[in-house]
């Protein structure tokens, strides 16, 4: 597993300017071999899936939103502003029954997932999928590394994470800079392997720790976090925490999953 750069503060960055949406021969990161797919789960977004789909990169292959039973008109306004998106439709609440709806779902030879807040900008993805192509099964965001950033952490979330990141490190003998950061790309052909199970906001811990159980070549890549752009985050610091703290539990003291043919069931999904 290769060992990530030095941390360096999440504090005192000035939100960069990525300037315009990557297109053409102007996009910054361009794969070279692989189809990408781009997960997103979504509920209750309509305000922000203008900034976040206008900046998605045109070597993106495949776009899928993940719909939480959103009444503001999310999917409407998705499909309105990319004709040849794919929707699928979670009847189970959470983050994680989102996201792992969205990876049985791609079809890309990598899958990127990212929020639909606008936090995480799209025009990272390249990272990732270089990441990717260059040998990892998965590829992490991490705002702690040369590189990466935020404008969003606030004392008390900063405080949780390093402690929640300490204690996974000692658990898996990792030297990871970040834990709880939700901007990722995977192998598709690796996902089964994880055998997936969360439905909160512990879905990113769960994904990194059973990638490094199940030997999975595990790279961070620099990411820089934007205060959410509209609307309020549906995540609970105390809540979340606990289900956080039972999933390393669990994930260290279980055995390593096989691989399972359908992980979240069939996703009901239209273009």
């Amino acid at each position: 597993m290769s060992a990530p750069p030095a941390p360096c503060s999440s504090s005192g960055f000035d939100v960069p300017d990525f300037g315009p949406a990557p297109a053409g021969d102007g996009t910054p990161y361009r794969p070279h071999h692989s189809s990408v797919s781009l997960v997103i789960p979504a509920k209750n977004e309509a305000a922000n899936l203008p900034w976040v789909l206008g900046r998605i990169p045109t070597f993106v292959d495949e776009v899928l939103i993940v719909d939480g039973l959103s009444t503001d008109g999310t999917i409407e306004v998705a499909q309105k502003l990319k004709s040849d998106i794919v929707v699928v439709h979670e009847m189970t609440p959470g983050k994680g029954a989102a996201v792992r709806a969205g990876f049985a779902a791609a079809r890309g030879d990598i899958v990127v997932m990212l929020d639909a807040d606008g936090s995480m900008d799209p025009a990272e993805i390249g990272r990732y999928v270089d990441a990717i192509e260059n040998g990892a099964d998965l590829a992490k965001g991490s705002r702690r590394i040369a590189g990466g950033g935020s404008a969003d952490l606030t004392v008390i979330r900063d405080l949780g994470n390093r402690g929640l990141l300490h204690a996974a490190n000692a658990l898996f003998g990792t030297r990871f800079s970040e834990l709880c950061y939700g901007y990722m790309a995977v192998r598709r052909s690796r996902i089964a392997e994880l055998g997936l199970v969360s439905h909160g906001f512990e879905i990113e811990t769960e994904i990194v720790t059973r990638a490094v159980r199940c030997g999975l070549e595990v790279v961070e890549v620099p990411s820089f976090e934007a205060p959410r752009r509209a609307g309020a985050s549906n995540l609970s610091a105390i809540r979340d925490g606990l289900r956080i703290v039972r999933t390393l539990a669990q994930v260290r003291l279980g055995p390593v999953r096989r691989p399972i043919a359908d992980p979240v069931g069939t996703p009901v999904s239209e273009h």
